[in-house]
């Protein structure tokens, strides 16, 4: 009898993915049966991977194999759903913690390379002068354009005083240019906040991790104590703030809303669905707000910002958000390895799916920089994105057809080795941008979309003053 169950080794794979299968159908209803069509791409599957092993021109290991194969079955998904080999997974739970060894770049899929989202303040990046939109091509001499998202980020990240070498390509510039970037630890101090004149806080929310909403909280203390005991406006800022962790996103929402739905999911498996609602509590006592927002504010920051909007409890000011609305389940496999699979598509408060659109500001105010001039920068946003999943329920995707790669073009500093550095340029003109720049905002100290959201505060509290009553109490609770 021994015989009979015998199955020949190269095949060994083939019968127990099938068994898996047949496993699952077995325990769970909510499983489709697996079509005939399945059955023969798994033989495929087996036939290729027997194939490789006895004639591939070297050895293999077989985990490398097998693991790229996953890798590419969940690439094919959307840019957001990737496999995370063991040490990957590990690398993805240091970065929730706010601290870790690299360079301090948020980084995303790009069609021939790796995208920068946004670098992070303070960090060896930002210091060099890499610019949100940049697209890596090169780590050291190492070439990024078949490379998994989360191989970037460990290639990225190293032990404290090693350097690095990226190439990028950037809008303007006729050649890449390349930057040596030294490691260090990144702390990344999520929240950065001063008090503006008129008794007006500023706060400005870098990321979402696990030490956002309780420095938050350590702001909106520190800002009313400054104040004399209460704040007369706030201005929160979720510029190029890439998101993070969805908790912290609904708790920061949370802090200004008395009460109502912050934000909601949706997907396909029946009872997953999740929703958010506020709790009795506005930590900023109702006063009036501005949010500001732009191409690179995602995720977090867009579920912010949308439930902030929707209930009317904040003027959304800047440019349009960079639309990802779509949430990333964390599954741990049994080797130590796992899953970030797309499960569902987050809502706002009264429906609007944020994914491809993004968050369209209450009031337009175009960046500009401080001569006065438009910033024209393009900005990847998810749409942008091949094979990014579509708004709305249907869940399809797209597949732009090929395009010439765009980049941005930005003032590099000091550090930047760039080929072609203008020779006629003043000396002094990289300098005095890096001493022009506003250490809690990090921009230039004449921020103009800042100025306008203080400006905008500071015009409710004199059209306040002139009421009286009823009035100024209804100009209150809008």
């Amino acid at each position: 009898m021994k015989g009979l169950f015998r199955v020949p080794k190269p095949y060994l794979f083939l019968a127990l993915t099938l068994a898996v299968l047949l496993g699952l159908n077995l325990i769970s209803s909510s499983v489709q049966a697996v079509s005939q069509v399945t059955y023969e791409k798994l033989r495929v599957f087996s036939e290729v991977f027997r194939l490789i092993k006895q004639n591939y021109v070297e050895d293999v290991d077989e985990k490398t194999v097998l693991y790229g194969a996953i890798q590419g079955m969940l690439k094919s998904l959307d840019p957001h759903s990737s496999f995370l080999t063991p040490e990957n997974f590990k690398e993805m739970r240091v970065d929730t913690k706010g601290e870790f060894g690299g360079l301090g770049i948020e980084i995303t899929h790009a069609e021939r390379g790796i995208r920068v989202v946004s670098p992070i303040e303070d960090t060896p990046a930002f210091e060099v002068g890499m610019k949100a939109g940049d697209l890596i091509i090169k780590i050291d001499d190492e070439s990024t354009e078949d490379m998994e998202l989360m191989d970037a980020v460990k290639k990225m990240r190293g032990k404290p005083g090693t350097a690095i070498s990226l190439t990028v390509v950037r809008q303007g510039e006729t050649k890449p240019l390349t930057f040596k970037i030294t490691r260090a630890i990144i702390k990344i101090r999520s929240v950065k906040w001063r008090l503006e004149g008129d008794k007006i806080g500023y706060v400005r929310v870098i990321q979402f991790n696990e030490q956002t909403y309780p420095l938050l909280q350590e702001a909106l203390t520190d800002l009313a104590k400054n104040a004399g005991g209460k704040l007369k406006g706030l201005v929160l800022d979720l510029r190029n703030d890439p998101g993070g962790l969805l908790d912290q996103a609904v708790q920061v929402a949370d802090a200004f809303l008395d009460k109502g739905l912050i934000v909601y999911t949706k997907g396909r498996i029946e009872g997953k669905d999740m929703s958010f609602e506020s709790q009795e509590g506005d930590l900023l006592a109702n006063a009036p707000m501005v949010v500001l927002i732009n191409a690179g504010s995602a995720s977090a920051s867009e579920i912010v910002a949308g439930a902030l909007q929707d209930h009317h409890r904040a003027v959304v000011m800047g440019t349009r958000s960079f639309g990802k609305g779509s949430v990333q389940t964390i599954i741990p496999l049994s080797d130590g390895s796992g899953l970030r699979l797309t499960t569902a598509k987050y809502y706002t408060p009264s429906g609007r799916s944020i994914q491809a659109k993004g968050i369209e500001p209450d009031i337009v105010v175009e960046d500009l920089d401080i001569g006065g001039v438009r910033n024209k920068t393009p900005r990847t946003t998810e749409a942008d994105l091949r094979g990014h999943l579509e708004d709305g329920d249907g869940g399809k995707k797209t597949t732009p057809k090929k395009k010439k790669e765009t980049t941005t073009k930005e003032t590099t500093t000091k550090e930047t080795t760039s080929p072609t550095a203008d020779p006629a340029k003043p000396e002094g003109s990289e300098e005095e941008a890096e001493l022009n720049k506003d250490r809690v905002t990090g921009r230039s100290k004449e921020d103009y979309q800042l100025q306008r959201a203080l400006d905008l505060l500071r015009g409710f509290q004199v059209l306040k003053s002139h009421l009286t009553g009823d009035a100024a109490n209804s100009l209150a609770r809008k």
